[in-house]
């Protein structure tokens, strides 16, 4: 069960022990579940199960995203990033989106897309009109491959033709056979993979083809979130403007990222800061989460800002729309004790929720971001977070190699955006 309330003032301050057993206290997590974290949720042998040639485990730190609240219910987010400022300034956020009465969302069902290419194929017209009289019976076969699916309530739901050199000027000769399966609450790479692979000879047999690639899609645009945020100008002031000029600095610094790709790509970055380290404590795969973002953000011909902001009336308003497929059984879950105890944590077991919750997060971080661009910068706030997270790193000298010091392009003004 997540924490009753995510609100937890001077939780920054406390050392990590009582941090930790703040933690316990408050019943989110027990002290052995806790203790996974020590190691990193794996051991060696765990990681030589996991991945080839492993030599060894390679951590992360784990923060907790406070103050959040998602569809009238508190979260605790478990992150995992290694830069700093990006826990905090999602948390910071999240109190300012709590005053306009939390972060609101929906989620699409979590239907993922199954891409079978046919090639060599004699007549594509033909093949369309093969491919749409036989739908019905293609949907029953693709279900046959996953009978356990079904019975959970998800399996196929459409079978969709398309022909891309129409609209993108590719092969002549090929169509693709687009399979819609709703994965429940697992994020369902391997089922579509499964499932299209299954699914590709007969489809070939239909329009007298050869078979091309078999594989999922991570644009997955049918498994869309959309999270919708109001803050009030009494919350957003800063030290030098007004809570409605900052408002209104954001506004622009949005209207910036909507009129200029370079700009967008910053900005989305922000966003994926806060998604990223929740799918990564999750135990998700952070990588497809990403390309189906960008994918998205580009789908107009444009690339595109997934979260917008503007003023209306006396708040701050904003959405994000983004594709977001995760899960919750399954996957790494299976292997990994520390993605199975963060999940314990956050208190979840619908893919959908931990969807949303994760958008909140991404949402959060882009308004903490264009906040500190529209005021005092962008550095103020990260630069002490760095300088505060660098200052405590003993010395490696002694034991480490030696560098080649001017070939390093460490740069440590990295913005967070």
């Amino acid at each position: 069960m997540a924490l009753r309330d995510s609100r937890i003032p001077g939780f920054y301050k406390l050392p990590l022990g009582e941090r930790r057993q703040e933690i316990i206290a408050r019943g989110n997590l027990e002290a052995d579940a806790l203790a996974v974290f020590d190691r990193g949720g794996i051991d060696r042998s765990t990681a030589d199960r996991m991945v080839e040639n492993a030599i060894g485990v390679y951590g992360l730190p784990l923060g907790l995203g406070l103050n959040f609240f998602v569809n009238g219910q508190d979260f605790v987010v478990p992150m995992a990033v290694e830069e700093p400022s990006v826990i905090a300034a999602a948390s910071n956020a999240a109190r300012m989106v709590r005053a306009g009465g939390g972060f609101i969302g929906e989620a699409d069902e979590p239907v993922m897309t199954a891409q079978v290419e046919l090639l060599d194929v004699p007549n594509v017209l033909a093949a369309q009109a093969a491919l749409q009289a036989h739908k019905p019976a293609l949907v029953a076969l693709a279900n046959s491959f996953m009978p356990r699916m079904v019975a959970r309530g998800g399996g196929a739901r459409d079978v969709e033709v398309r022909v891309p050199s129409r609209q993108f000027g590719g092969t002549v000769d090929r169509v693709v056979v687009h399979i819609h399966i709703d994965c429940r609450d697992a994020m369902g790479a391997n089922l579509t993979n499964t499932v299209a692979e299954s699914m590709a000879p007969e489809l070939a047999r239909l329009v007298h083809g050869r078979i091309g690639l078999r594989i999922l899609t991570n644009l997955c645009d049918r498994r869309l979130i959309r999270i919708n945020a109001k803050v009030p100008f009494t919350v957003l002031p800063s030290q030098d403007l007004s809570g409605e000029a900052t408002a209104m600095g954001i506004e622009s610094a949005s209207r910036f990222a909507e009129e200029d790709p370079y700009r967008a790509a910053t900005h989305n970055k922000g966003i994926m800061n806060g998604v990223d380290a929740v799918v990564i404590a999750t135990g998700n795969d952070w990588r497809g989460v990403e390309a189906g973002a960008h994918a998205f953000a580009a789908m107009s011909g444009r690339y595109s800002p997934l979260a917008r902001w503007w003023v209306e009336d006396n708040f701050l308003v904003g959405q994000l729309i983004m594709p977001m497929a995760v899960g919750t059984v399954g996957g790494t879950l299976g292997v990994h004790a520390g993605a199975r105890a963060a999940q314990q944590m956050l208190g979840v077991t619908s893919a959908s929720t931990l969807a949303l919750i994760i958008g909140a997060v991404g949402m959060a971080s882009n308004l903490a971001a264009l906040r500190a661009l529209a005021t005092e910068g962008i550095q103020r706030g990260h630069m002490a977070c760095h300088r505060r997270a660098t200052s405590e790193i003993p010395s490696m000298a002694a034991t480490a190699p030696t560098i080649d010091r001017t070939s390093r392009t460490a740069n440590l003004t990295e913005v967070v955006t």
